[in-house]
């Protein structure tokens, strides 16, 4: 057993070292050939004479060649180091870790959002299989796969925010209040909105599977000798068909990291959400390479891990899955 996770091990690590190889060799080159000048967006608006912009490319590195900035960037990473944001004058990791917070709170609660409500939905569409209800989830599911998340977010906007005023337009907080001051009903007013938004996301697909689990259990055996025991529905479904559909759902929430990390960008931008979407956004937009290099290489890493919680997942969901991977 300890050589088997030996090797899993060993070839998670290398995969994961190429992964980052790769996202960092193909970003380098994509925003080193980008059409946005990073020392014009420096310095914006504002008149600078041509031994300013001079000055501001060498302090920054700017006046090397690419292939001499991507190896000295390389060699800061390796010892840790992810260089400086030019925009916040902060290092890249200490912004990344402040603005991934409330990203990360934002994921978290759309993904439980998605899981339980798919879940549920996905059960009741399982046990009335056919019936109008049935119809009826499985056409919100499809509605919920097809609509857009910025088209989502501003309806949620013009309906709760603007038209019933239930919630706040944007931000993480309220307009004027010191961070001490800001209540835990405050962060919740602000996330609810962006979060729903965010989870719509992954009801579809978590319902979907859901049923087709559930389904594929009620035609077994035992489910079949429950029913002539005089079991009902209900009693089938929550005795004997919980348990072996609840683990492949929470795999496939773990497996949907990727989709979710990048809803949030996009549901952050929307709601003015000061997370790693607007990060991203006045990155690319004023050309600070270190940034969005550091903001490429942790989301590797997060979808990375992910993914490898969901197929741990798998192995304990299937064996037959675990003892093929294991094959010489």
């Amino acid at each position: 057993m300890t050589e088997r996770m030996a090797r899993a091990f060993g070839r998670s690590t290398l995969r994961l070292v190429l992964l980052l190889a790769a996202v960092s060799i193909v970003s380098f080159i994509l925003l080193a050939n980008s059409p946005i000048d990073p020392i014009d967006a420096y310095f914006a608006n504002k008149t600078a004479s041509a031994e300013q912009h001079a000055l501001v490319a060498a302090y920054w590195g700017f006046d090397r060649p690419p292939l001499d900035r991507f190896l000295l960037w390389g060699g800061h990473i390796l010892h840790g180091d992810f260089g400086m944001s030019f925009i916040y004058r902060a290092p890249v990791l200490e912004v990344i870790g402040e603005k991934f917070r409330l990203t990360l709170l934002l994921m978290m609660t759309a993904w439980a959002l998605s899981g339980i409500i798919g879940f549920v939905l996905g059960v009741l569409a399982g046990m009335y299989k056919d019936s109008a209800l049935d119809k009826a989830i499985q056409g919100f599911s499809l509605l919920c796969v097809s609509v857009p998340i910025f088209w989502l977010g501003l309806l949620f906007l013009m309906i709760f925010s603007v038209q019933l005023q239930w919630f706040p337009l944007a931000l993480a907080a309220p307009i004027g209040k010191l961070h001490e001051e800001v209540t835990m009903a405050d962060q919740i007013r602000h996330l609810v909105l962006p979060a729903l938004t965010l989870s719509v996301t992954g009801i579809s697909s978590i319902t979907l599977q859901t049923r087709e689990k559930l389904l594929e259990v009620m035609g077994t055996n035992y489910m079949l000798f429950a029913e002539a025991r005089g079991e009902s529905l209900r009693q089938r479904v929550c005795r004997h068909g919980l348990r072996n559909i609840i683990l492949p759902a929470i795999t496939l929430q773990f497996a949907s990291f990727n989709e979710l990390f990048g809803g949030a960008i996009l549901a952050e931008t929307v709601f003015s959400y000061p997370g790693l979407g607007g990060t991203v956004t006045l990155a690319g937009l004023r050309g600070d390479l270190s940034l969005l290099l550091g903001i490429a290489i942790f989301s590797a890493v997060f979808v990375f891990a992910g993914n490898l919680i969901a197929n741990i997942l798998y192995g304990v969901a299937d064996p037959r899955l675990r003892e093929g991977r294991e094959a010489p």
